[in-house]
Order: structure tokens, then C-alpha cells, then sequence
């Protein structure tokens, strides 16, 4: 178990603890991390050779998550990038447009090209119980994967749980609510199987 792996384990045991660090760490009005926590950033956050990230681009990215971006890869303008909930990786070579939105965990491959306007989520907020409000029933994730050389076209929305393979297109608008084989082209809402790439 590696180290960071081994101080989760041990605040799960401390429920006030994690709190209190949890409390430091995120301001729990604006679901951020701090301002002096922001500050360290290039500290904890992996950045890859040639890598740029776009100074309006909030990255809501605390230490206690991985967001790792690649060499060459480009994150545009008002996107905005959240780990608080899981890991966020995005693979080399590979462009985030402008306006997206990306909540992990969620793992990004090689080479791919997101349009504008995308969502990608990896969280959902519970809501089974009609006694209890919405925002009293705490979150579920379920991991987003998105494969190498996928593209994905402008205002598209990709749910929890969700693995798009390899050489892939997503149409613009579409709502991706399954998994999506290697080598298709989907589109609609929810997504359907349009073609098959030989």
C-alpha cells in the first residue's frame, strides 16, 4: 500500500480528524481548495513536459488527489477540473476545450481531442431516500475512462461509470450513458452505436 493510500485508510478510522484536515484543506462554502492550499499547487500537481494549462481554468485540485496531465497537453479557457472526489488523469498529447468540465476520477488517454463545452463526470448525488433532502444523501463515483485517440464533439456529456474505447467519436450533444467499443462513432442522447470504424 503506498503512502498516501496508508494516511487514507488511517483518517477513515478518524472520522473527526478528517474533518478538521478536510475543514483546512477545502472551503466548504465554495467547494474549493483554499486560497494558501491553491498556492502550492505546482507542488502536488504533475505536469508534463510542454504541458499548458490556461491561466482562467479552475482547477479545484487538492493535494490529497492525483491530477496529473501530460507531456504536451493543453487544458483552454474556463474549463474547470475537480479531484476533490477522485483522481484526475489526463494521458500526453491530448486537448481539453474550452469550457469543459471535469470531475473524477476520471482517466483521460492519449492523443484525445475534447470539444467545447463537454462534461465529463464521475459523480453523482445520491437520492433514493424521499425523507431526507438531496444534499443530506452524500455522493456515489463511479470512474470515467476515456481511451487513446478518442474525440469527442462539442456540448457532449459523459455519465459515471462510463469507458469509451480506443479510436472513438462521440457527436456533439450526445449523453453517454454506457460503454462505448473500440473503434464506434455514437451519437444521440442516450448515445447509440452510429458506426462501426474497420
Amino acid at each position: 500500500m503506498d503512502n498516501k493510500e496508508s494516511i487514507r485508510e488511517r483518517l477513515k478510522g478518524s472520522p473527526k480528524l478528517k474533518r478538521w484536515l478536510d475543514y483546512l484543506i477545502m472551503n466548504q462554502r465554495d467547494a474549493r481548495p483554499r486560497w494558501y492550499v491553491r498556492l502550492l499547487a505546482p507542488l502536488y500537481q504533475h505536469r508534463g513536459r510542454g504541458a499548458k494549462i490556461y491561466s482562467s481554468v479552475r482547477l479545484d485540485c487538492p493535494p490529497y488527489r492525483r491530477f496529473f496531465l501530460g507531456r504536451q497537453s493543453v487544458i483552454e479557457s474556463y474549463c474547470c477540473i475537480n479531484n476533490a472526489v477522485g483522481d484526475v488523469v489526463i494521458g500526453d498529447h491530448t486537448r481539453i476545450g474550452i469550457h469543459n468540465t471535469i470531475i473524477g476520477p476520471v482517466c483521460i488517454g492519449n492523443h484525445v481531442n475534447l470539444a467545447q463545452g463537454i462534461t465529463v463526470t464521475a459523480l453523482n448525488h445520491n437520492f433514493e431516500d424521499t425523507t431526507k433532502r438531496i444534499d443530506e444523501q452524500g455522493i456515489s463515483t463511479k470512474p470515467v475512462i476515456i481511451g487513446d485517440d478518442v474525440w469527442i464533439g462539442a456540448n457532449a456529456v459523459v455519465l459515471p461509470g462510463v469507458t469509451i474505447g480506443r479510436h472513438c467519436v462521440v457527436a456533439a450533444g450526445a449523453v453517454v450513458t454506457k460503454d462505448v467499443p473500440d473503434h464506434s462513432v455514437v451519437g444521440g442522447v442516450p448515445a447509440k452505436i452510429l458506426k462501426t470504424l474497420s
